[in-house]
């Protein structure tokens, strides 16, 4: 593609993944031109009945059933895939393994052919990963927690060797180079807490639904989160006594 068609395509990109009108200056800083070429690219898209729908000072939207080829890629889309795909197979589960090997076959077969290379000979790379520490638990089975909105019971091994039985309802299945993280509302504590996967003994499927749905859940724990973040912030921030 040349650079404008580039850009075209970009510009699309960046209103599809927004849900709010864009302004011509929030485009311009993004792809690095100036408004008046965003505007004429704009106008261009129009002209070639992209639904797009906005003004200049008012920003832009992209009709949400507009219907463009998902694997139209630009060369640094590729190059994040591929990324991201060497970061999950050598860290993530078995599951997840096969499933970023899987991906970049199918992305490879669907790209264009000057984009081959950069998926059979990729300018990026990860860090050789670190040993993950022995699990028990198998990590899809926490996933599909997560994704049917369902309860865990764990048995659970903390850091000074106590064990406990904890209902918790699951949120996010956190990676780092070395180890996984579940985080979870814990009913025990009625709190968020952190639970290393390496520490679970067993963790049972409940057949109930999480308290509350799971956007809201989510949203709730992101809210904690950054709140945690920022206190952590303040108390390095203040001198000490």
């Amino acid at each position: 593609m040349t650079r404008r068609a580039e850009r075209l395509f970009q510009i699309i990109q960046v209103l599809r993944r927004s849900t709010r009108p864009v302004t011509g200056a929030a485009l311009a800083a993004e792809l690095e031109v100036s408004t008046r070429t965003v505007y004429r690219d704009i106008a261009d898209l129009m002209a070639r009945r992209v639904p797009i729908a906005g003004e200049p000072g008012l920003g832009y939207l992209l009709a949400a059933d507009y219907d463009m080829p998902p694997l139209m890629l630009t060369p640094a889309e590729p190059e994040a895939v591929v990324l991201g795909a060497q970061w999950v197979a050598g860290r993530g589960d078995p599951l997840l393994s096969l499933a970023a090997h899987d991906v970049l076959a199918k992305i490879a077969a669907a790209v264009p052919a000057h984009l081959h290379p950069l998926i059979a000979q990729p300018s990026t790379a990860t860090q050789p990963s670190l040993d993950m520490a022995r699990e028990v638990v198998d990590p899809a089975r926490l996933r599909e927690a997560i994704r049917r909105g369902r309860k865990l019971r764990l048995r659970y091994c903390a850091g000074d060797g106590a064990r406990t039985e904890r209902t918790v309802w699951p949120v996010v299945l956190g990676y780092s180079a070395s180890r996984r993280v579940l985080i979870a509302w814990c009913e025990r504590r009625q709190a968020f807490r952190h639970f290393r996967t390496d520490r679970m003994d067993a963790a049972d499927l409940l057949d109930q639904p999480i308290g509350e749905a799971r956007g809201a859940l989510l949203r709730r724990w992101q809210a904690w989160r950054a709140a945690t973040l920022a206190a952590g912030e303040r108390r390095v921030e203040m001198p000490a006594p």
